[in-house]
């Protein structure tokens, strides 16, 4: 049985404890969230999450699956064996002196990277990527001094027409699922 990361797309509802929800799901069957990034969709009350996890492609169907019976969770793809487009940003804080800046500038620019803040020793790098290109940059300013590193996790989306994940809709309109419990009579009433 052979590992490699998976990336995973879902589209679920924003509300509190979704999160946590979806993240016990993964603990509960020994995995580790390499990365994991979620923001508002396209769509008005929905968020979209994309994580990454490694492990062998059965058992990420597994929990997949697993992932279905939670309420709040609309829709979710495995989008590893698509063609996607993935990127990552990061900042990273390198120290920068009067002698070493022009060579950090040099870098920044060969990686098409942005410089987003400079400090009497210190400069902000932005860069936006693949993780590899994110690596690499790295790499190439560790020598100057990492100060602060901070990473968002990798979002992804397939390539073409086709969405990722999309809201289920009936005549064009978002369904909402109900919570548990939403929606039920209260003890006492005669509903």
């Amino acid at each position: 049985m052979t590992t490699r990361l998976h990336t995973i797309v879902a589209m679920v509802e924003n509300r509190p404890g979704v999160l946590n929800k979806i993240a016990s799901k993964w603990r509960q069957r020994g995995f580790n969230i390499e990365s994991l990034t979620v923001g508002p969709s396209e769509t008005a009350g929905l968020s979209r999450m994309t994580f990454t996890v490694d492990g062998a492609a059965h058992d990420i169907e597994q929990v997949t699956k697993q992932l279905y019976k939670i309420i709040e969770v609309v829709k979710i793809s495995d989008i590893t064996a698509e063609a996607a487009v993935a990127r990552e940003l990061a900042l990273i804080k390198v120290s920068a002196s009067k002698e070493n800046r022009s060579a950090i500038v040099e870098i920044v620019d060969i990686f098409r990277a942005n410089i987003i803040d400079v400090g009497t020793d210190s400069m902000v790098v932005e860069v936006t990527g693949t993780e590899d290109k994110v690596d690499a940059i790295v790499a190439m300013l560790k020598p100057y001094g990492l100060k602060e590193l901070v990473r968002t996790g990798r979002v992804a989306m397939v390539r073409g027409s086709a969405a990722t994940v999309s809201a289920p809709t009936e005549n064009g309109a978002y369904h909402r699922y109900r919570s548990a419990g939403e929606g039920k009579a209260k003890v006492g009433t005669l509903i």
